[in-house]
Parts: structure tokens; sequence; C-alpha cells
């Protein structure tokens, strides 16, 4: 095994609102692997980060020369 198998991951779990381990729900409905309980829990802040800055990259957020 290697030291990542040994260190437990978190997960988010959309349906039930809450942070999971490793054997919770379907990965369908999670987000992660996170490496800490406090990470896994930010996950919902973390999406709406990151769907901020991409909304205002222009490499994804460009008109088409029409």
């Amino acid at each position: 095994m290697t030291s990542d198998q040994l260190r437990p991951q978190w997960y988010y779990c959309l349906d039930h609102k809450r942070v999971e381990p490793l054997n919770g729900c379907r990965a369908d409905v999670r987000l992660g692997p996170y490496d800490t309980r406090v990470e896994a829990a930010r996950a919902l802040e973390k999406v709406e980060e990151r769907n901020v800055e991409w909304d205002n990259d222009p490499a994804w957020n460009h008109e088409d020369d029409a």
C-alpha cells in the first residue's frame, strides 16, 4: 500500500449535505476526495469560488466573432 492509500479521504455528500468517509454514499452524489474533514465541509464554497473564477476567465468566457 502507498501512503496515499493509508491516508483517510473525505467526501461531501450532495444528497445528505454532510461530510462522509470513503465508505459513504455513491460516488455520483459526492464531491471529493478531500484530505481533511474541514476541506470536505467547504466543498460547496470551493465549487462556488471556482465557478466565479471560471466565469471571469477570458479563456473560457468569450464571445465568438460572428
